[in-house]
């Protein structure tokens, strides 16, 4: 397998520049409706619930191998593919499509900084036919040991660990448990709430924030590099793009919880905080 093209978070100027470069594979993450509206040239669609499974009333589990290789040969996938992915929300749907390529052992990706709010908004030039991609026979070996992912057996064993930071990225409502989308609301002991939008620049359409400002806010809540970090949310789907900013930064043990608080909030044993 050949080096990554692109750096892991790549720039929307950056990216025009490697159009039909044959090794890119450009992934959209948006709505139907907004892919249809218009997208970057090449772009294949991925609709988002096509890359998540879910066993209620846990979400946002992963899909075993048969049905990422079947998805992951439509989209044509190789082993020498860099793909980029964007959505336009800010990138939750695309960071949890790179969480998966990273627990399959696919490490030539990356995100497009700001997605498709600054590909429209700065003036990139747009395509609007669908683009089907030519389908290869990829297939998917979920890594056994792959750090990224983590479950809810491995938070239990730590929760008294200090090297180990529980990131719960949902909104304070739910952190607080005023508002649960599970059988019980709250969050796990000891975590601490950042909002996943707090991480994105609202003024500089969705892109991350500087890496200074980034590591100033996580620093500030002891969330540092020397530590495991566990990252979470409802269904791992905002805490993927959080994930996403850790590797980003250069945290070596960023770790995503997949079935995150739909998968703990709906257990009745497991301890919880409000």
């Amino acid at each position: 397998m050949s080096e990554p093209i692109l750096p892991l978070l790549v720039e929307a100027d950056v990216l025009q520049g490697q159009l039909g470069n044959p090794h890119l594979l450009v992934v959209d993450l948006s709505t139907a409706e907004n892919y249809a509206k218009g997208h970057v040239a090449g772009a294949v669609y991925l609709d988002y619930p096509q890359l998540v499974r879910s066993a209620k009333p846990v979400g946002g589990l992963l899909p075993d191998e048969a049905q990422l290789s079947r998805l992951l040969s439509h989209l044509g996938l190789t082993p020498d593919s860099h793909v980029v992915a964007y959505d336009d929300e800010g990138g939750g749907k695309a960071a949890r499509l790179l969480w998966t390529l990273e627990a399959i052992g696919h490490h030539r990706y990356s995100l497009l900084n700001g997605g498709l709010h600054v590909w429209l908004n700065e003036g990139h030039p747009l395509e609007h036919k669908p683009h089907t991609p030519q389908p290869s026979d990829f297939e998917v070996q979920i890594q056994p040991h792959c750090e990224a992912v983590v479950g809810r057996q491995f938070i239990l064993e730590h929760l008294q660990d200090e090297t180990v930071a529980l990131l719960d990225v949902r909104s304070a409502a739910e952190f607080s448990g005023q508002k649960c989308y599970a059988e019980r609301g709250g969050h796990i002991p000891g975590a601490i709430n950042i909002e996943w939008t707090e991480f994105m620049d609202p003024g500089h359409n969705l892109r991350l924030k500087g890496i200074a400002e980034l590591r100033n806010m996580l620093d500030a809540r002891a969330i540092t590099p020397d530590k495991t970090v566990v990252v979470y949310c409802q269904t791992h789907h905002r805490s993927a793009h959080t994930w996403f900013v850790l590797k980003y930064l250069g945290y070596p043990h960023a770790r995503g919880y997949e079935g995150s608080w739909s998968d703990w909030g709906n257990l009745s044993d497991t301890p919880i905080e409000v």
